[in-house]
């Protein structure tokens, strides 16, 4: 069983309350009248899907109902931290080194 930290209730839960909601940090178009629709189109469909260390967005749907962030590592599973929406991470840590964000 995995144990997710999450920082609104500053505590471990299982996996099971936890939903991954994809990529973290996206930004949107600044002034989305004058964006092209290739820019759309990669804002909306395009992810990347890396093997190694991501940001990923997560919601805690059966616990606070908020959405935080992950860093994890797509090959291992290991977390390496989690932080609340709107924060950015610590460091992009190398595989390995994490902050307590699973157990």
């Amino acid at each position: 069983m995995l144990l997710i930290y999450c920082p609104y209730c500053e505590e471990y839960r299982e996996e099971e309350e936890f939903r991954p909601k994809g990529e973290a940090h996206i930004a949107r178009p600044q002034n989305p009248e004058e964006t092209p629709d290739e820019v759309w189109g990669d804002y909306l469909f395009f992810r990347k899907n890396p093997r190694g260390v991501h940001h990923e967005q997560w919601l805690h749907a059966a616990g606070c109902r908020k959405y935080f962030n992950v860093t994890r590592h797509t090959v291992s599973y290991e977390i390496l931290e989690t932080y609340k929406a709107g924060q950015h991470p610590a460091s992009d840590r190398a595989p390995g080194v994490g902050t307590g964000g699973a157990k």
